[in-house]
């Protein structure tokens, strides 16, 4: 079983979500505590109207309401009952028992899954403490309702891997039945994962994420109707990482995640990022110290192996102009240069080989047969003979109307080496004692 609990501002929101869930036939309430009612004759005027009323006893309080998704495994076959006992249990343990709470059976997923829905504040006006929650109650209470009823376990199926949130497939969503609602449910699935999940500092850092599901929020065009209105949509992406569907305005997603939401959370998240940025600089600092000068691409897929995707923005001509790190381990997102002018996306690219010379010249050079190759060598070979007094000149070698010629490196000014000196020879103090925390890790286990 993978548990998931998303604190929230808007009782309301949360509610009609799940409500709109079981007007489109894609869930059921199974269940209801603390309502005075069977769960069948709730209105959704009762449900809402007691989960506010305890809300507003502690105003000050904004974070008031709790959705929970409880994921089990697409081989069991669980009974509404069962699910029941299920959402009883969890709530007990997580210190929930006493609030009135909805349960609702959905069946959007490949997986059985259940989503809980009830409100952090008491009858006595304090509100449930919820900082790790995640960590001090949900785990011990989900490894328990494993062993209780016998559940697969999320460690020996690998079932947190599996319900992580994937990305957006445009074509499978455009297909379906009702391709707006499509796109919308799969807008709102990706947002509630990474709004509240993520810290991130701008529109730009957001969308580095949303991209890695194939979302992307859309301010238009700055003469757009849109964007002169402080506007928001967000779109689906295909594999191209083009635009396409119906765009889903940010007022119609029942969390409201609108432009002024977003630049609240912008100014929250800043402070909070920060101590996560030397994570990053050392894995990036790690990967050329492993291999120096790498590709840009090769230096993508040693930082994928670390949990972290480096998003690169590139003109139309395909130059690099700017970088974005997403740590997907610690959610948190950095723009290159604010991790330091070493990160930059200038400095990344004179780091990378294949920006050291320019593409033509390299083209030139594949395309050197083996015969002309061995006729470069012999010419090089006469020239060094020849000129034994002087002091040898490093050439490069290029074809020009099929005949191969020889030039001087310091004929071709454009042609750079990379700055020895300002690329490290030594590890900086904090990767070195990162290293040795990760090699006291491993000979422990």
């Amino acid at each position: 079983m993978v548990a998931r609990i998303t604190p929230g501002k808007s009782l309301r929101n949360i509610l009609h979500y799940n409500e709109n869930k079981l007007a489109e036939k894609d869930a059921v309430l199974i269940h209801s505590a603390g309502f005075g009612k069977d769960t069948a004759e709730l209105t959704f005027k009762d449900k809402l109207k007691t989960l506010q009323k305890l809300t507003t006893l502690c105003e000050s309080t904004t974070v008031n309401s709790i959705h929970i998704s409880l994921n089990f495994d697409p081989s069991e076959r669980l009974t509404i009952e069962t699910l029941k006992r299920i959402a009883d249990s969890y709530m007990q343990k997580i210190g929930f028992a006493k609030q009135p709470y909805l349960v609702y059976q959905h069946h959007d997923a490949d997986h059985p899954h259940i989503h809980i829905v009830t409100t952090n504040i008491r009858s006595n006006g304090k509100a449930i403490n919820l900082h790790y929650i995640g960590r001090d109650k949900s785990e011990p209470a989900r490894k328990q309702i494993e062993k209780d009823f016998n559940l697969v376990r999320a460690e020996s199926a690998g079932l947190k891997q599996a319900y992580e949130l994937k990305a957006v497939n445009a074509s499978k969503v455009l297909a379906g039945k009702n391709p707006k609602t499509g796109i919308k449910r799969a807008i709102t699935n990706v947002l509630d994962h990474v709004l509240p999940n993520y810290l991130y500092s701008s529109l730009p850092e957001l969308n580095a994420v949303l991209q890695q599901y194939n979302i992307v929020a859309d301010r238009g065009s700055k003469d757009s109707r849109i964007y002169k209105n402080n506007g928001l949509v967000y779109r689906v992406l295909n594999e191209k990482g083009q635009k396409i569907g119906v765009p889903i305005p940010a007022s119609h997603i029942y969390s409201k995640p609108t432009l002024t939401f977003l630049e609240t959370k912008f100014t929250a998240n800043e402070p909070l990022k920060q101590r996560h940025k030397l994570r990053v600089k050392n894995a990036i600092d790690m990967a050329f110290f492993r291999h120096p000068n790498p590709s840009l691409d090769e230096l993508m897929a040693a930082l994928r192996r670390e949990k972290i995707s480096l998003v690169p923005r590139k003109n139309e001509s395909g130059l690099l102009y700017g970088i974005t790190y997403v740590d997907m381990e610690k959610k948190c997102v950095f723009n290159g240069s604010e991790l330091g002018k070493s990160y930059s996306a200038n400095e990344i690219r004179k780091r990378c080989t294949e920006n050291l010379v320019p593409q033509t010249v390299q083209q030139q050079q594949r395309k050197l047969t083996s015969k002309q190759q061995r006729s470069v060598q012999t010419s090089q070979t006469g020239v060094a003979g020849s000129a034994q007094k002087q002091t040898k000149q490093p050439s490069i070698a290029t074809v020009t109307d099929g005949q191969t010629k020889l030039f001087p490196l310091q004929a071709l000014p454009q042609l750079t080496t990379p700055d020895t000196a300002s690329t490290p020879t030594t590890l900086p103090v904090e990767l070195m004692m990162d290293l040795k925390k990760k090699r006291r890790k491993k000979q422990k286990h």
